[in-house]
């Protein structure tokens, strides 16, 4: 099976940190649906209920910035209650909770404290896209609403997330490159279908013609 390219997107969303049965936790919503949003100017996006039914979640881990050289900070495997993040898919998108080793991680303890003092409000997720459909494709800002996703491989905690909390942050360049790329295949998609169309109008038109000639000659 063809490999589906993964997206990035860092929104404004409420994180908290706080106090829970295994020591300090953060809970943050990472995703959310029906939420219309500006992806760097280039289209609205908007993620509907229910595009996580079905989505692969069995290994997911949560790190700081999407980076990748560090040791994650906590990891959802199977969701299980051993995994030290836990995501609930609801009606409104996916929650999460995190418990950080604040005691033996310094990192942990670092986000903590920025996220308890407000220095850190945003939170990002890695995904890849199974359905989609594109509206006004044609038009300087169409719309693209997302009707599965496929995976959600990676959860950051973000230090530029969105503006506000309908835009995207374009500060990233690989989730701008990942959003023209988005839109640049659904473009093409849309080009090839408007000239599979027009063959298949010109085709009807002959077809049309050679038997109305049968007809005349018939008549003959």
């Amino acid at each position: 099976m063809k490999n589906k390219e993964l997206e990035r997107r860092s929104y404004s969303f409420e994180v908290r940190a706080e106090q829970g049965e295994r020591g300090s936790r953060i809970t943050g919503r990472p995703i959310v649906y029906n939420s219309r949003t500006d992806i760097a100017g280039l289209f609205d996006e908007i993620i509907e209920e229910g595009a996580l039914n079905g989505a692969d979640l069995r290994d997911v881990r949560f790190l700081v910035n999407h980076d990748l050289s560090k040791i994650p900070l906590a990891r959802s495997r199977n969701n299980n209650g051993n995994s030290t993040m836990q995501l609930r898919v609801d009606s409104a998108g996916m929650e999460i909770d995190v418990d950080l080793d604040t005691e033996n991680n310094a990192d942990a303890r670092a986000l903590y404290s920025a996220v308890s003092r407000g220095d850190i409000t945003g939170m990002s997720f890695m995904f890849s896209v199974d359905d989609e459909e594109w509206e006004n494709i044609e038009t300087d800002h169409p719309t693209r609403r997302i009707k599965a996703i496929s995976s959600v491989v990676e959860v950051s905690a973000v230090t530029f997330p969105a503006y506000a909390a309908t835009s995207i942050n374009a500060r990233g360049g690989e989730a701008l490159e990942s959003a023209k790329a988005a839109l640049e295949s659904a473009k093409q998609l849309s080009a090839r279908s408007l000239e599979s169309d027009s063959k298949k109008n010109k085709n009807l038109k002959e077809l049309e013609l050679l038997k109305l000639k049968i007809q005349i000659l018939g008549g003959k």
